[in-house]
């Protein structure tokens, strides 16, 4: 195992160690009564949950790796001097945890030299634990198969489009769009956790997932996982970085036809671009 590998593999258990950490309390709190906060506006919940969450993650990260960034949801960014830089979402589906709804996650990636490496997602209401690094990736020490499915038509597709704010720029194309989705496709979900729904990708549990509005630590850890099982993972703009807004993310049997003319045309609609 080269020196890399090895620096993978430990950070991977930090980053499981930080994520199982929080799990407790977040599913003690979870369909309990708790006071909502609201960051941009009524569709970007945050909560006590959220921010004591990530300060126990941090906390824990920067214990396990001194010298590393930690790049938070809730706290920004705290630079580190070295090579090391987590990206933590302490709950990815905030939304989804303070109505009850039992779809959300914790998620803590590594990236090394800019390039994520290794990462934890846990699902505190099933008890999932998923993780990944150099040497593969796992549903606690199962390896993660991905679905095996062919054609879109029988395909579940999740996806967080359209949201409120893309529904906002009155684009007369954006439900056409959506609905052309959902005629291609044999199911199509809005779950509300990128980093969880990813996991189901890397799991065979879902087949593909298409993401319009996502931040680095929603996807760190996901973007991983989805590789290191062996499904395919692409920011929209191919090599512009994979922090960048946007991803398809699929099984390795499937053409997503129509994901993928879909990505052309949302592109199409970015500004300072062809229309």
């Amino acid at each position: 195992m080269s020196e890399l590998d090895a620096l993978t593999v430990r950070l991977r258990e930090a980053a499981t160690e930080a994520a199982l950490a929080v799990a407790p309390d977040l599913l003690a709190a979870f369909r309990g009564a708790m006071d909502v906060d609201f960051k941009r506006d009524e569709h970007d919940p945050v909560t006590v949950h959220d921010r004591r969450a990530e300060e126990r993650i941090r906390e824990l990260l920067l214990k396990r790796v001194p010298d590393s960034t930690v790049v938070g949801e809730e706290g920004g960014r705290r630079d580190g001097t070295g090579r090391i830089a987590w990206y933590v979402d302490p709950i990815d589906g905030t939304a989804n945890f303070a109505r009850g709804l039992a779809f959300f996650c914790t998620s803590v990636g590594a990236a090394v030299d800019g390039e994520p490496v290794a990462g934890a997602i846990v699902d505190p209401v099933a008890g999932h634990v998923f993780t990944a690094d150099a040497t593969g990736a796992y549903l606690g020490d199962e390896p993660l198969r991905p679905s095996g499915v062919r054609e879109e038509a029988r395909a579940l597709l999740i996806t967080g489009f359209p949201t409120s704010r893309e529904l906002a720029r009155d684009d007369p194309q954006t439900l056409p769009r959506f609905g052309e989705l959902i005629a291609r496709y044999g199911t199509v979900r809005r779950t509300g956790s990128a980093a969880l729904t990813l996991a189901h990708v890397a799991a065979g549990w879902c087949d593909a997932a298409l993401g319009t509005s996502v931040n680095a630590w929603d996807i760190c850890a996901a973007r991983v996982l989805v590789r290191r099982a062996g499904a395919h993972y692409s920011a929209f703009a191919g090599d512009g970085g994979w922090d960048q807004p946007g991803y398809l993310a699929h099984g390795p049997g499937l053409e997503p036809h129509a994901a993928r003319e879909f990505v052309d045309w949302y592109l199409s609609r970015l500004p300072g671009r062809n229309t």
